[in-house]
């Protein structure tokens, strides 16, 4: 791993798996699981959980770039624009930084909604990686 390297996932997420994701964290605010709601406001349908768009992070980061045996130290967010279910994403991850001798890197992560081409979050994670880093 180099500074200035690239990796790039597609995903998407389901109608279903905003619910699950309010079973587990308990978040039912009516703005992701309510159309009738969600029309009222700005948005006019229901959003993703920003924090379930954000995981899209961790589940690269732990399983592909670097992958498996990252240790996650720490992650910025800013949520830019909301997200939709049944939209295709796109997240590129940037090699920022890189601590050879603590095998730790900073790694900036921008999710990109794949028609429109606009950034919906970004963030920096700092990892460490005793093998690949």
């Amino acid at each position: 791993m180099q500074v200035n390297d690239t990796h790039t996932h597609a995903f998407r997420f389901s109608q279903a798996d905003v619910e699950a994701f309010a079973r587990v964290t308990g978040d039912n605010n009516p703005l992701h699981l309510d159309a009738d709601f969600a029309a009222q406001t700005p948005f006019k349908r229901p959003i993703i959980h920003g924090m379930l768009g954000a995981s899209i992070f961790t589940k690269v980061l732990g399983t592909e770039f670097p992958g498996y045996g990252s240790v996650y130290m720490g992650q910025t967010l800013d949520f830019l624009r909301p997200m939709f279910v049944d939209t295709d994403y796109e997240v590129t991850f940037t090699v920022q930084d890189i601590d050879p001798e603590k095998h730790i890197a900073k790694i900036l992560g921008e999710i990109r909604d794949v028609q429109s081409k606009k950034v919906t979050t970004k963030g920096v994670a700092t990892l460490m990686h005793r093998e690949k880093i």
